[in-house]
């Protein structure tokens, strides 16, 4: 059927602004306007809905409710068909009419206006589904495992080095060069391990593109040994026996409030991350039970964790229980008692003690514990247990927060023994023996 771009014949109404004149009398760009702003102002709402021709297939469609809304009304392959142009005021009458004349285009070029439409609606949809930045959060937001405080980093990772340069971009159509483009950026500010790690995620955001079926590869892993890398950080922590005996003996003498100086002297007894021990709470201490249970929630690998308590632990939180035991937390903020004390606080009595931030951090205590443990000859798998890392055996992880019990029960209580010998300038003599 031959190509018919020629819109019907307006709508009758009762309208005296109505026009029975054909836009088919008009010459290319000399459609006849009827309307004018003073008039579509004027327009008011009947009891039925009716329309108003301005020319050229342009109507403005006025409903019962008082809306007005722009119609473009047109015949293709044989069919009356009719496109929405917008809503007034909003889009004005020389928007619409601009937006016609855009539809009108289409038509000579043989292209149903409506079709292309859904078309464009169509891809812009599968853009939004497939572009970097959804698929990033999709993926972030499927990780249920994450600890609050490493999730929030991620945004900010991704927020602040991502998404303003490949945030837009189809998942499945950035190149290497695009993505060492992005981290070259970061990489000039001197930020390695930003750079490093920024590339690590985005790895298994491609690696998330691929096994949804939005992009067929990963870039990144054409980026190995192209980018700078730092030397690796490790926090700073005291290992050598003597100087261990000496950093609790500066401890004992902490000047500060009860509360840090309880906090600091658990925190080599339990060797917990620094966010784990600020915001322990009462009701997961069994202290005739000897027990610390961390809920899932508060733990990095989302995963239940059980702190064996010595009997050095128990009197701490024993001579802290009258002064915070009334309240939720175990450590509250000075500031008030329904918040935990800041996650700087153990690092702040650290540097007043003495001890620089190549000497020692909060974090240090796990460092301390796990190297001379081993150094010990007690067990890894007990050691990393009780360190709450992540199990990379999928058999070993099915087991529970309970795993090796009875020989951590074991090692923590020995482990209290040997760094009170060690606080008391003792012979440093392995733990294992001593517990005998």
């Amino acid at each position: 059927m031959p190509f018919q771009g020629i819109p019907l014949k307006p709508v009758r109404t009762e309208s005296n602004l109505e026009s029975n004149i054909s836009p088919n009398d008009a010459k290319p760009g000399e459609l006849l306007a009827m309307l004018t702003d003073a008039k579509l102002r004027n327009l008011k709402p009947k009891s039925k809905l009716y329309r108003v021709a301005d020319g050229g297939g342009l109507n403005i469609e006025v409903q019962p409710t008082g809306a007005r809304y722009w119609r473009y009304r047109y015949r293709f392959a044989g069919k009356q068909r009719m496109l929405s142009l917008g809503v007034y005021p909003t889009v004005s009458l020389f928007e619409a009419r601009a937006r016609r004349e855009d539809a009108r285009k289409l038509l000579l070029a043989g292209i149903d206006p409506s079709a292309r439409r859904k078309l464009d609606k169509l891809t812009a949809q599968m853009s939004a589904d497939t572009a970097f930045e959804p698929v990033a959060r999709e993926w972030l937001a499927g990780r249920g495992n994450l600890a609050d405080t490493t999730r929030v980093k991620l945004h900010w990772l991704l927020e602040s080095f991502a998404f303003p340069w490949i945030g837009t971009r189809p998942v499945g159509d950035i190149t290497a060069p695009e993505l060492l483009a992005m981290l070259r950026r970061i990489e000039s500010l001197g930020k390695l391990e930003t750079t490093q790690r920024l590339k690590r995620v985005c790895g298994q955001i491609f690696r998330y593109a691929v096994a949804t079926g939005r992009a067929e590869r990963d870039p990144s892993a054409d980026l190995r040994g192209v980018l700078v890398t730092g030397k690796v950080r490790h926090r700073a922590s005291i290992t050598d026996p003597v100087k261990v005996g000496e950093l609790l003996r500066a401890m004992d003498g902490f000047a500060g409030s009860l509360v840090v100086s309880c906090a600091l002297k658990l925190a080599p007894l339990v060797f917990v991350r620094p966010g784990e021990l600020r915001k322990a709470e009462w009701e997961e201490l069994a202290l005739d039970a000897g027990e610390w249970r961390i809920p899932a929630e508060r733990m990095k690998m989302r995963e239940p964790h059980l702190v064996p308590l010595s009997v050095q632990a128990v009197a701490i939180l024993r001579e802290l229980h009258p002064l915070t035991g009334s309240g939720r937390y175990v450590f509250p903020s000075i500031r008030s008692l329904a918040r935990p004390m800041s996650e700087n606080t153990i690092t702040v009595a650290l540097r007043r003690l003495g001890y620089t931030g190549d000497e020692m951090t909060g974090h240090g205590f796990r460092s301390m514990a796990s190297t001379l443990l081993h150094e010990q000859g007690w067990p890894s798998d007990v050691i990393e247990r009780q360190l709450a890392h992540a199990e990379r055996n999928k058999i070993k992880a099915a087991y529970n927060y309970a795993e090796y019990l009875p020989q951590r029960r074991k090692m923590m209580q020995a482990w209290a023994d040997y760094l009170d010998m060690l606080k008391r300038g003792g012979n440093v003599v392995p733990i294992r023996k001593a517990a005998r």
